[in-house]
């Protein structure tokens, strides 16, 4: 019988560092979902819709990227990503290639706020999951663990995908679905296939197909998660609706675009003073000035400097850097453990000087 004494420890960010493949499943042509345990038993405790940041050597290099948990924190024992292999993507294409069970990949995290929240005591709400492409995992996070921990669930489930050959968790959502009377789900494909064709929901989503499939859309709260267009497209219809947009939530992890938001802050925030520091940086041997309201990173490329970089806002590590001497202020989003901060390592794209520092870069 198993008792609290005998139920193994949690996954601990500060000090597990690696996790293992056990099984690589097949969901699309593109697409794989990775099954990650600790290499000693562990129990994982996450929100639905948390990411973790994986680094993996490629060429002698360290990359690294953030990949949300598909799977459900009702189920600790093991996670799961699940990764769409992108042309000329170094990292995706590695994991298809290359991570087989057995094989031990670094893990950091679980972190983000892209999150659902429902504790089991409180009073059922009204849910609209929304999904285009890879960006259905954090929302099925989220449709799994309420339909494992919530006999109550009332949600509606849009997915959308390029053709038949490209829905991500098809058949395990059509399960969910009949396990679950209260949850609908609706898949929507843009065109069919010379080998399929597709019976349901044509196109794109539009103010027509959410009034017909979501009749009460003003009453549920909205998660959305898919490339950048979908999501601008989504956030037009909800304001088009009137949906008040303190219930609306959305995700992205195109690095692409989270590097091109760095861009915008550029020029320092305006704060007063305008204070100028020194960063001086050992092994690029340069000095650059940098405001107390700018990142150090985006001080460094105005200046002309090219520094590694992916999330640009503090999630997945990339940027990492040793404080050799000087303060900043940092406010990352799990990107960096407590004792690597307290060993004077820091993220340079969310780190703002409070002093002249120097930089081993």
């Amino acid at each position: 019988m198993t008792t609290a004494e005998t139920l193994p420890p949690f996954w601990d960010p500060e000090r597990d560092e690696v996790l293992v493949c056990r099984a690589v499943r097949r969901q699309t042509h593109d697409v794989a979902t990775f099954i990650l345990t600790a290499p000693a038993p562990r129990r994982f405790r996450y929100r639905p819709g948390q990411f973790m940041t994986f680094t993996v050597m490629i060429g002698g290099v360290a990359c690294h990227r953030c990949y949300t948990l598909s799977s459900s924190p009702s189920r600790p024992d093991a996670v799961a990503i699940t990764v769409k292999r992108v042309a000329g993507g170094p990292v995706s294409n590695w994991l298809h290639d290359h991570l087989r069970p057995g094989m031990e990949i670094a893990a950091l995290g679980p972190a983000g706020d892209f999150v659902l929240d429902v504790r089991a005591d409180e009073a059922a709400e009204q849910y609209l999951f929304l999904s285009a492409g890879s960006g259905i995992t954090p929302v099925m996070s989220m449709a799994r663990h309420m339909v494992d921990t919530r006999f109550d669930v009332d949600a509606v489930f849009l997915h959308s995908a390029r053709s038949p050959d490209d829905l991500i968790f098809e058949r395990e959502l059509a399960w969910m679905e009949s396990q679950a009377p209260s949850l609908r789900v609706r898949m929507i494909c843009e065109h069919d296939t010379p080998w399929r064709r597709w019976p349901g929901a044509m196109g794109r989503v539009d103010s027509a197909l959410l009034a017909r499939e979501v009749p009460d859309l003003l009453a549920r709260r909205w998660f959305v998660c898919g490339p950048e267009g979908y999501r601008e497209a989504v956030r037009a219809l909800a304001m088009q609706a009137g949906l008040d947009m303190a219930r609306f939530h959305e995700e992205s992890f195109d690095f692409g675009e989270l590097v091109a938001e760095e861009i915008d802050r550029l020029e320092p925030d305006g704060a007063p003073g305008g204070v100028q520091y020194s960063v001086s940086f050992t092994r690029s041997r340069r000095e650059i000035a940098c405001a107390g309201d700018m990142p150090v990173l985006s001080a460094a490329r105005a200046a002309g400097m090219r520094l590694p970089a992916s999330c640009a806002r503090g999630m997945c590590g990339t940027c990492k850097c040793k404080l050799v001497s000087g303060t900043v202020e940092m406010k990352h989003d799990g990107g960096i453990r407590q004792r690597e901060i307290d060993q004077g390592m820091i993220l340079i794209c969310c780190a703002r000087p409070t002093s002249d520092l120097v930089i081993e870069r």
